[in-house]
C-alpha cells in the first residue's frame, strides 16, 4: 500500500480565531447570466421557480424533485399548464437570489467548498476530474455536496486509489449527465476536509462534447483555481 498523499491545500475548515476570511461577491463561471438578465417568465412559472428554489435550499432536494414538489404544492393536484415548468437556469437564478437574501453563510460556504474541491481534484489529477454542480456554479445551499466527475476508463482504478489513500466511500449510482436514456453511472460518496463529496465515474469518451455548454457545466482544476483567485477576501 503506498503512503497517503499529502493535501496540497490547507483544510479550509481548520481556521480558528477572529480573523476568518470573509469572501466578497461570489465569482461565477464565465458565461453565467447575471442575476435579473433573463426576461421574466410567466407569473406561475416564476412562482414555481421561487418555490422550487426554497425547497432546494431548505430540504436539499435536487432540481427535478423540487420542481415536481413545488408544482404539486402550488397547483394542489391540478395539471400543470403547458410551458409553465421553469428550466434549471431559472431555478439557478431563483436559488441564487434566495441564498443571497436569507443565507449569510453562503459566500463563505462557496469559498470553503471550492478550496476543498480543488484540493481533491489535485489529488485525483490522474483521473481527469471536473467540478460540476452547485459548488462549480457558486450556488451552494446548505445540503449541497461537492460534485466531481472523473473521466477515466478504469473505474476500479479510481476506487483502489482512494482506498490506498485511506479514504472510505460508499458506492451508489447517479443518472448519466447527458440524459436518462444512457442509464446510470457509478458514484462514490465520501467526506473530504469535512465536506460531503460525490464522485461520478465516467468513461473517457463521455467527455466528448461535454465542454460545449454555455454557461459551462463543469470546469477543470485550473478553472476552479481561477474562481478562487478571483474571490475578494477581507477579515472579520
Amino acid at each position: 500500500m503506498r503512503p497517503a498523499l499529502p493535501n496540497t491545500m490547507p483544510d479550509a475548515t481548520a481556521q480558528t480565531g477572529p480573523a476568518l476570511p470573509v469572501p466578497g461577491p461570489i465569482p461565477r463561471p464565465s458565461g453565467t447570466p447575471e442575476t435579473g438578465s433573463r426576461p421574466p417568465g410567466e407569473p406561475l412559472r416564476q412562482e414555481l421557480a421561487l418555490a422550487a428554489a426554497r425547497l432546494v435550499a431548505d430540504t436539499g432536494l435536487d432540481y427535478a424533485s423540487a420542481k415536481r414538489k413545488a408544482a404539486q404544492e402550488l397547483l394542489d393536484g391540478r395539471p400543470l399548464p403547458r410551458g409553465q415548468l421553469p428550466d434549471n437556469l431559472e431555478i439557478d437564478e431563483a436559488l441564487r437570489e434566495h441564498l443571497e437574501l436569507f443565507d449569510p453563510e453562503h459566500a463563505q460556504r462557496v469559498w470553503r467548498m471550492r478550496r476543498a474541491a480543488l484540493s481533491l481534484m489535485r489529488r485525483l489529477a490522474a483521473f481527469q476530474p471536473y467540478l460540476t454542480g452547485a459548488v462549480w456554479k457558486g450556488i451552494v445551499a446548505e445540503h449541497a455536496p461537492i460534485h466531481l466527475q472523473l473521466f477515466h476508463d478504469d473505474v476500479k482504478a479510481v476506487q483502489i486509489d482512494l482506498l490506498n489513500d485511506g479514504l472510505d466511500f460508499e458506492v451508489g449510482e447517479l443518472p448519466h449527465f447527458r440524459d436518462a436514456s444512457r442509464g446510470e453511472v457509478e458514484a462514490l460518496r465520501l467526506d473530504w476536509q469535512r465536506e460531503p463529496v460525490v464522485i461520478s465515474l465516467y468513461r473517457h469518451d463521455d467527455l466528448r462534447g461535454a465542454l460545449r455548454a454555455i454557461p459551462p457545466e463543469r470546469g477543470t482544476a485550473i478553472d476552479v483555481e481561477r474562481l478562487i483567485d478571483a474571490t475578494t477576501l477581507t477579515t472579520s
